[in-house]
């Protein structure tokens, strides 16, 4: 039986949170009972298993993540969109560590249709078009973008860039200018 004052997402957002404070990979529905003075089993009620809540968490991330992207992106093209949304990653990353970690979950199908990661997906085509690549040239770009956005976040909150001049900050502004350069002049493929 439901604990009464318990509901699915009161747990996500709890559990949201709760990475954000501790790290993803360290929630645990131990650790989310503690939050709630409850036993474990009290939340299996709401939540399956681990797993079910490690999606949900990352689902949530994804969304958060997407609409902050969607209104970034709005009205933007070319390299103001690609920085734009390139910020929010960044910027999220800084302010939600645990989420963004969270959004890097691997996630197993069926998924809501219109999740974050699509959104994202669907935002991140949409600037490439700026760039005038064809349909496989646009998978690469999105790939090498997927890996600046996320990557340059998680090296930087682990430290990496603090051990050197220039700050992190002029490095990411000049490696979103050569993006952009990249993308302008986007190798064709040969195969």
């Amino acid at each position: 039986m439901p604990r009464i004052g318990l509901t699915p997402d009161q747990l996500v957002d709890a559990a949201a949170a709760l990475a954000d404070e501790i790290g993803f990979s360290a929630l645990t529905l131990t650790e989310l009972a503690r939050r709630f003075d409850v036993k474990v089993a009290s939340l299996y009620a709401h939540i399956k298993n681990a797993d079910d809540l490690n999606t949900r968490v990352a689902l949530l991330a994804l969304n958060k993540l997407a609409d902050r992207a969607d209104e970034a992106a709005a009205g933007r093209a070319g390299k103001d969109a690609l920085v734009a949304v390139a910020n929010v990653h960044r910027d999220f990353a800084r302010a939600h560590p645990g989420l963004f970690e969270a959004a890097r979950y691997r996630l197993q199908a069926p998924l809501p249709e219109n999740n974050g990661g699509i959104r994202i997906s669907r935002v991140t085509r949409a600037i490439l078009r700026g760039y005038a690549l064809n349909d496989t040239e646009a998978t690469d770009a999105m790939r090498l973008l997927g890996s600046v956005f996320l990557g340059y976040p998680m090296l930087e909150l682990a430290g990496s860039f603090s051990h050197s001049q220039p700050d992190a900050q002029h490095s990411w502004l000049r490696s979103l200018d050569a993006l952009d350069a990249i993308l302008k002049n986007w190798p064709k493929d040969t195969q």
